[in-house]
């Protein structure tokens, strides 16, 4: 079966998986079909453009929100992986809930005779395509599934008898189920060799293209002596299509002229992978109130990852993820103001305008991440899906930010980072100071808090809904010179999940 049947038949799998939820949702006065919710985004998004009409600052801003961030389109302005640039399209998105819904579907028991279950889904949709100057490009289709919980919180009144468990007023994640097909297609990613110690003098220059299709899942474990720690499981089931491949045209040779497969590691690689991993992920969430701070938010996640080579069995490995998020929220805010509501046409419904979110944050941010990959003897780990430090990786990741993109590359890594961010004002702009200590190896030995490498940070971000959108960021450290890296975030997907391109 070749790759491209391969993509075809995952994709399929993917949109029979989401037809049932699609199929039994019917228009109703609670919720109307998705076609004509699909037509109130589009009046809603004419309304919102009448933003753009103002010459005020408050103008300005909501019709930029819109021409970037709307709903059901979107101009799409993404970075691609470092050297690639910044890429400009088109992009759609919408969300739909579904009135009602099979029982299978919505965890629910089968509904009584001449009745429907109501549903408890949220459908949020994005697809995009985006090119650089360099002609590479990205194109994707993503969607999430979120099941919406019907639990409400448990109020006990002062005289009321004690409960017999604490009360459950806790909110934690909901099950989500995410579907993707994305496409990268880049040209021009440097390689220095491999390990901690390679030399600036070997870069070459390669590229590469790359299909990630696939499903992934979070599900919440529910119990009253379990909500606290909110604790999900996750798994993920993927087909891998990458492909890589001589770069020509900059000062740097390419990659086949100085290496070969001993020194790059599946150099002449045209496997296909299928990938699957399962993990666990702890999101608690401690309120500060009492020391006059939001809130101190854990994300501790523990992650087994398998590569499934469908070519040569050799080039078959696995891989373990670490990663512990601590954030101290110092304060949060929103200080975004609705405007007037305005009808799209004279004597139509008026239809209220989307409010842009205007959060100010601070934080402090600490973060240990380890990687490690596990081959059988004999086995390889390809280079082009070993991660790398120094500048931003494959995903936009910055680690080491002073150093060149993918300065050090090696199948196992260690980060250490810790991070403040300040917004500046009532405005959505923040103050960011960053500093990174990390190392790669060859060997899972090599991976100790020895001989670390480190970066330091400074710059400023730009926030919209809550994510930092664009950074800019000084970066300096080490004996490699200085590094300064705009980047455009990547995750400009609303509620959907993009899958890492190693």
């Amino acid at each position: 079966m070749t790759a491209r049947r391969i993509r075809t038949w995952l994709f399929v799998l993917a949109a029979f998986s989401i037809a049932p939820a699609l199929i039994s949702a019917q228009a109703s006065d609670q919720n109307e079909s998705f076609a004509a919710n699909f037509h109130d985004d589009l009046v809603q998004e004419s309304v919102n453009l009448g933003n753009c009409k103002h010459g005020n600052m408050a103008g300005i801003s909501g019709c930029a929100e819109t021409l970037f961030t709307g709903t059901p389109f979107h101009i799409a302005v993404g970075s691609l992986a470092p050297q690639n640039g910044v890429g400009f399209g088109l992009a759609g998105a919408d969300v739909y809930h579904p009135t009602y819904c099979a029982s299978w579907i919505d965890f629910t028991k089968p509904a009584a005779a001449g009745t429907r279950n109501a549903c408890h889904w949220s459908l949020n949709f994005n697809a995009e395509g985006l090119a650089t100057s360099n002609q590479s490009w990205r194109a994707g289709f993503y969607m999430s599934a979120v099941h919406l919980s019907a639990r409400r919180p448990e109020v006990h009144h002062p005289g009321e008898p004690e409960p017999k468990h604490p009360v459950r007023n806790f909110t934690g994640p909901s099950t989500t189920v995410n579907f993707y097909s994305e496409s990268n297609s880049l040209n021009r990613i440097l390689f220095y060799g491999l390990g901690p110690n390679t030399k600036p003098a070997g870069r070459a220059d390669f590229g590469l293209t790359e299909n990630v299709t696939g499903a992934s899942l979070i599900l919440p474990l529910r119990a009253w002596w379990i909500d606290p720690a909110s604790v999900s499981l996750l798994g993920e089931v993927n087909g891998r299509f990458p492909s890589q491949r001589g770069s020509y045209g900059d000062t740097s040779p390419s990659v086949e002229q100085i290496y070969n497969d001993t020194t790059a590691p599946g150099l002449s690689a045209k496997s296909n992978y299928f990938q699957v991993g399962e993990g666990i992920r702890l999101n608690p969430v401690l309120p500060l109130n009492n020391l006059h701070l939001e809130q101190l938010q854990l994300n501790y996640l523990a992650q087994f990852q398998q590569f499934v080579a469908a070519g040569a069995s050799y080039e078959s490995f696995r891989r373990f993820n670490a990663d512990l998020n601590h954030t101290l929220v110092l304060y949060t805010r929103n200080v975004g103001k609705p405007e007037t509501s305005r009808p799209p046409v004279p004597g139509a419904p008026i239809v209220p305008p989307i409010s842009p979110t205007r959060d100010v944050t601070g934080s402090l941010t600490a973060r240990l991440f380890i990687q490690e990959s596990i081959a059988n003897r004999g086995h390889i780990v390809p280079f082009f899906l070993q991660p790398t430090i120094g500048g931003s990786d494959l995903n936009g990741q910055a680690i080491l930010s002073s150093y060149p993109d993918y300065r050090f590359r090696g199948p196992d890594l260690l980060l250490i980072h810790g991070a403040y961010e300040q917004s500046l004002g009532k405005v959505p702009v923040g103050l960011f100071l960053g500093v990174d200590e990390a190392k790669v190896g060859l060997h899972r030995d090599d991976i100790s808090f020895n001989h670390l490498r480190h970066s330091y940070s400074a710059g400023l971000t730009l926030h919209a809904g809550g994510l930092p959108l664009v950074y800019i960021l000084f970066c300096w450290g080490g004996p490699e010179g200085r590094h300064t890296i705009a980047n455009v975030n990547t995750s400009l997907l609303g509620g959907s999940t993009r899958p890492s391109l190693f």
